[in-house]
């Protein structure tokens, strides 16, 4: 299938390593001209380098500078066609009443607030243009809270309410904002989460359903077509690549 994104500009954030990564080098396989963001220099660079994008040094906590990330990759790379909003997790813990006000505040800047922040900067170019695709990286925490995964499963549920009601708002204009829940993806973070990578896989074949991890390739394909021409009759849906293990409705 031809994804129509020859000659589109995309911005993907978090996008040094993981997910964020998978992302973006998918959709310059397709022939978008990708901008990458993270807080790390070394690693956004050294990253760009590697799958032919531009990095962009941006930290999620700094909201005042998601419109000057958005307005430097248009000034650099043109006009914004995609913008893929992912974050890091915040921290785990086992006990849902253990966090401090700060952590609280911190989940919800990284997670409701710097998204919004960029969408912000974005949709009125997307707007002008009428066309746009936004995408934002959840988990399927927010269909089915995880215990040790308070604040995540907070902020994320708020962020898939904020794009389910922007979506409606926004499908006039030509823009699509869509979520993609990510189950148990092998990545750093999930090794960490584990322990190790062959913890995460003995747990995956117990509890996954298709007895195995996702691959990050396997994501980056559904986030793929969710930014493309051809999905342009979808918006406002929460997209679950978890194997089949969220077992609500």
């Amino acid at each position: 299938m031809d994804l129509a994104l020859e000659g589109s500009v995309a911005l993907v954030t978090g996008a040094s390593k993981g997910i964020g990564r998978g992302i973006a080098e998918a959709l310059a396989r397709e022939g978008a001209t990708v901008a990458i963001a993270s807080r790390s220099r070394e690693r956004i660079e050294e990253t760009a380098a590697d799958i032919g994008a531009e990095p962009f040094v941006h930290d999620s906590q700094d909201l005042d500078g998601a419109p000057w990330l958005v307005k430097n990759v248009e000034d650099r790379l043109g006009p914004l066609d995609v913008l893929v909003t992912n974050t890091g997790g915040p921290p785990a813990g086992p006990d849902a009443l253990d966090f401090s006000r700060d952590q609280w505040e911190s989940a919800y800047r990284d997670l409701v607030l710097a998204p919004m922040a960029l969408i912000e900067a974005a949709v009125p170019g997307m707007r002008e243009r009428g066309f746009g695709r936004i995408l934002s990286v959840s988990s399927t925490s927010v269909r089915e809270p995880i215990p040790v995964l308070m604040l995540s499963n907070s902020h994320r549920a708020a962020t898939l309410a904020a794009f389910k009601t922007l979506a409606r708002q926004l499908a006039p204009d030509g823009i699509t904002l869509n979520t993609i829940l990510t189950g148990r993806i092998a990545t750093d973070r999930l090794e960490q989460n584990y322990g190790s990578m062959e913890n995460a896989e003995a747990a995956a074949r117990e509890q996954v359903p298709a007895g195995r991890l996702g691959t990050v390739e396997e994501l980056a394909a559904v986030a793929a077509f969710l930014c493309s021409g051809p999905a342009s009759y979808v918006t406002g849906e929460a997209i679950r690549v978890d194997g089949g293990m969220t077992a609500s409705v």
